[in-house]
């Protein structure tokens, strides 16, 4: 049995176990992440981050992500500023800004002078086949909005791919939304064959909304930093939000500000804070 050194991270409350996997040895299938992110009984945490050596030439990093459940997922922002501050205060890196290669694509995370973190997460994808999003016909598949039937009920969803898929709705009030009840119907809905986050978002001003994101594999998070830049580009997309400044984003845990021009190839920047809780070491193998 070998001791396995890592970090406890939070961006917002979203919380992490962050591995270096370039100076020591971790292979994430035959570790028991489900376990280790009890809360219980074990480190607890919302997502598992490794660093490990880059793959593409032009990439500092690779960043991979995976969920409470042991699931490897494609992107996390919140997680995206932890990992930027991770590998700056080990000494991984001491370049300010990095380029990481994920699931989901590169991504660009700075370390700004005021101590919060700016990524560049990418241009959204709104296409049902991008998202994905099986379309039940063409009519539906040019949409922005499409209809989910729940039971029931009919539930609007705006869909876009943030690195990783987000369904936004938009509600009156999100202390009154059935998160946990739509969030688990629809993460696990037929029409998305990936399964797919859930944003609630109630909209306060044209520049400030507030937010709670069911993430799949995991539930309801204090945070979500991808649900956040999804929510932003749905709002700018539905005309409920300006493009023309930065849009607070207030989450259970706190606040990110996201910016989004609607236009083609326009890319989403998110800023926020990250914090540091412990170093620790576990038995591993």
């Amino acid at each position: 049995m070998t001791k396995l050194k890592f970090t406890k991270m939070h961006g917002l409350g979203n919380d992490f176990m962050v591995i270096d996997g370039i100076n020591q040895k971790f292979n994430p299938s035959t570790a028991p992440i489900a376990a280790w992110a009890q809360r219980h009984t074990g480190v607890g945490f919302d997502q598992l981050l490794l660093i490990e050596a880059p793959r593409q030439a032009e990439a500092d990093f690779r960043y991979r992500i995976f969920n409470a459940d042991g699931s490897e997922v494609e992107q996390c922002g919140n997680g995206a500023r932890c990992f930027a501050r991770f590998v700056y205060d080990k000494g991984l890196s001491s370049k300010k800004q990095i380029v990481v290669e994920t699931a989901g694509g590169v991504i660009m995370p700075r370390l700004n002078d005021d101590g919060l973190v700016t990524v560049d997460m990418g241009v959204p994808l709104l296409a049902p086949e991008q998202i994905p999003f099986a379309a039940i016909d063409e009519e539906d598949a040019r949409s922005i909005s499409h209809q989910l039937v729940i039971g029931n009920e009919t539930v609007s969803v705006t869909c876009i791919n943030m690195g990783n898929p987000h369904a936004v709705i938009v509600v009156e009030d999100i202390e009154q939304a059935p998160v946990h009840r739509l969030g688990a119907a629809i993460e696990n809905h037929k029409q998305f064959p990936q399964r797919v986050n859930v944003g609630f978002m109630q909209i306060v001003a044209s520049r400030r909304i507030r937010l709670r994101v069911f993430e799949r594999g995991v539930g309801e998070t204090q945070a979500c930093g991808t649900g956040a830049c999804a929510a932003v580009v749905a709002g700018i997309s539905l005309g409920l939000l300006g493009d023309d400044e930065p849009v607070e984003v207030n989450l259970p845990g706190g606040q990110l500000l996201i910016s989004w021009q609607q236009q083609p190839d326009a890319h989403v920047w998110m800023t926020g804070p990250t914090q540091s809780v412990f170093d620790g070491e576990i038995d591993y193998l």
